[in-house]
């Protein structure tokens, strides 16, 4: 993909599309990697907003309004760019299972998880100045049943402090604790990025 900036958002059945340069306001390394690795061309941005939500809505909804949220808190004009915010949920039996907050809790979302089959959705929207586009991903994922010695290891070495469900499928709880995904592997990392590509050519299209 040629990640040149381009106000000329072209794209036909003989050529691959050329996007604009995208804002991104996500601190997740694995975003950033995996955006730098599809050849996006971005640049990071620092926004603040809660995370709160309405405790009625849906999974896959929850996942957009966080998303559409983070973007609202943006003010500056975007320009000849898109803005990208985003937000990845694991979800289980009814709860939302954010970043743990201590050892303990880790351990316990863990616990949750083990031997059981659980959802990630990551919503993310997209923005330049004229309109508006969100979208969400879901993956399923199945994991093998984890003992507490193998749980209590991971959270030591690992400190999975900043992954939503604490773990990350992309280091040693996804190599030896996972039995299954059907879906997007990346959405469980926190960006799908094949859908994102299709659902930003349409956008910057239409």
């Amino acid at each position: 993909m040629n990640p040149t900036p381009s106000t000329h958002n072209t794209h036909t059945q003989t050529s691959i599309p050329v996007f604009p340069k995208l804002l991104l306001a996500s601190k997740s390394p694995r975003r950033h990697q995996l955006l730098r690795d599809a050849g996006f061309d971005f640049e990071y941005i620092d926004i603040q907003a809660d995370e709160d939500f309405p405790p009625t809505l849906p999974p896959h909804d929850i996942c957009m309004f966080l998303a559409q949220h983070k973007s609202q808190h943006h003010h500056q004009p975007i320009g000849e760019r898109v803005l990208i915010t985003a937000d990845t949920i694991v979800y289980i039996d009814g709860q939302v299972l954010n970043k743990p907050q201590s050892v303990e809790e880790a351990q316990q979302m863990l616990q949750t998880l083990s031997n059981q089959t659980h959802s990630v959705y990551t919503g993310v929207c997209l923005r330049n100045d004229e309109k508006t586009h969100t979208f969400y991903d879901h993956t399923q994922v199945s994991f093998h049943d984890l003992t507490p010695a193998e749980i209590a290891h991971y959270v030591a070495h690992y400190k999975p402090f900043d992954k939503a469900g604490s773990y990350g499928v992309q280091d040693w709880m996804g190599y030896v604790g996972v039995k299954g995904i059907q879906g997007c592997f990346y959405n469980v990392m926190g960006f799908p990025v094949a859908k994102f590509y299709r659902e930003l050519a349409a956008f910057c299209k239409g």
